[in-house]
């Protein structure tokens, strides 16, 4: 007889081979676990009841490991479920928290000793006033008094970026604490974002200056926070037609709460600089019904400007008839003498740019100085140039 030597379990787990496979009715058998079965006997509640129910596609307490005699069967625990923290309620604040009011600049200048100069603020404004932009930012730097003293907002009225080539924040903060009357961002790369941060803190501000800027920034004037200004400059603006200036025109639609005032946030220009753009008459036709304090008017270099255009802007019922007292309409190709005739409609009218003007001559403007003779004087400065003479 051949003695077949058994197979230990560290044998068995060194070797590339899988377990003996067990014989029917052995112990082994007794502990492999039995599954349901499909025909719903009554071996699915001794199942149930004995082994558990299934966590994870799995029944509770078999692992695949059970198989191999040699990994003991560990009991899989099912995990418990994440307790949900009931919704926390959010109390609103029931009162408007505004910072504190800034305090008055010192009314003298506190010296080493302790002591205070004898001149007082008032005579340093007056010193500070004299002198540039420039040297009021290096006066700026000497103490904290002469740094609020020289930012006073009645030294920056003006204040002008044009052509820098980059707008910094810090710059626009700089504007914002000095709070001009007159911004000039002419030529300028400012974005939409930026000016709407301008102009929301400039209620002051009446005189703006965007020549040469792009449509996509000059937009943020078509929003209620467009502060109430006098003289407006979009001269060269790319992009600016007809349908662009309905939307600058028109009264904003983004009113607040309560606002209930629909008129244009630009009616109480009087200076309006629209030079080199692509409008045409329907144009005109918006200035006429949302400007009615318009007097000062550059149409210069805009290739539509007609003879048709002078006589809306002269017709009678108009607003502009009346207000209109300087004109410009410097190279503009299609207007004839035919404008002049117009002109003598305007009791309020004091100059009028015609200059390199093709189709106008200056047997033209000769005839307009005599037939305006009887009631008003006017004078040829230069060729094709007439002003009133007061």
């Amino acid at each position: 007889l051949k003695i077949r030597p058994l197979k230990t379990e560290d044998c068995s787990s060194n070797q590339n081979h899988s377990p003996v496979k067990p014989e029917p009715g052995s112990e082994a058998d007794e502990q492999k676990p039995r599954w349901p079965l499909s025909n719903g006997s009554s071996d699915l509640g001794d199942w149930l009841r004995h082994r558990g129910r299934e966590v994870n596609g799995m029944p509770h307490g078999y692992s695949p490991l059970s198989w191999n005699r040699s990994v003991p069967i560990t009991p899989i625990c099912p995990r418990p479920l994440p307790r949900r923290s009931p919704p926390k309620c959010v109390q609103m604040e029931r009162h408007v928290i505004r910072p504190p009011p800034i305090s008055p600049p010192p009314d003298r200048l506190p010296l080493n000793d302790g002591e205070a100069h004898v001149m007082r603020r008032e005579a340093w404004m007056k010193v500070f006033s004299h002198l540039p932009h420039r040297d009021l930012c290096v006066c700026m730097r000497v103490c904290r008094a002469w740094n609020r003293w020289c930012c006073d907002k009645t030294l920056w009225k003006q204040i002008s970026l044009n052509r820098c080539k980059s707008i910094t924040p810090l710059m626009l903060s700089g504007i914002i604490r000095r709070q001009p009357v007159a911004l000039d961002l002419s030529w300028t790369n400012i974005s939409k974002k930026q000016l709407s941060w301008l102009i929301n803190r400039l209620p002051g501000l009446r005189v703006l200056l965007l020549s040469g800027c792009s449509w996509v920034a000059v937009s943020a004037l078509c929003t209620s926070s467009c502060p109430l200004l006098r003289t407006l400059d979009v001269q060269w603006v790319e992009g600016l037609k007809d349908a662009q200036m309905r939307d600058l025109l028109s009264p904003p639609t983004d009113n607040r709460p309560g606002q209930l005032d629909n008129r244009s946030k630009l009616r109480h220009v009087e200076e309006l600089r629209l030079a080199g753009l692509d409008i045409t008459d329907t144009t005109l036709c918006l200035i006429i019904r949302y400007m009615p304090l318009l007097s000062k008017l550059d149409l210069s270099y805009c290739n539509h400007v007609t003879d048709q255009s002078v006589n809306i802007l002269t017709a009678a019922g108009t607003t502009t008839r009346d207000s209109l007292t300087d004109i410009n309409l410097s190279v503009c190709n299609r207007v004839t003498d035919q404008s002049l005739t117009y002109f003598k409609r305007c009791g309020s009218i004091c100059h009028i740019d015609l200059r390199y003007c093709k189709q106008v001559t200056k047997e033209g403007c000769d005839q307009f100085i005599a037939e305006m003779s009887v009631s008003v004087q006017f004078e040829l400065i230069e060729d094709k140039l007439l002003q009133k003479i007061s």
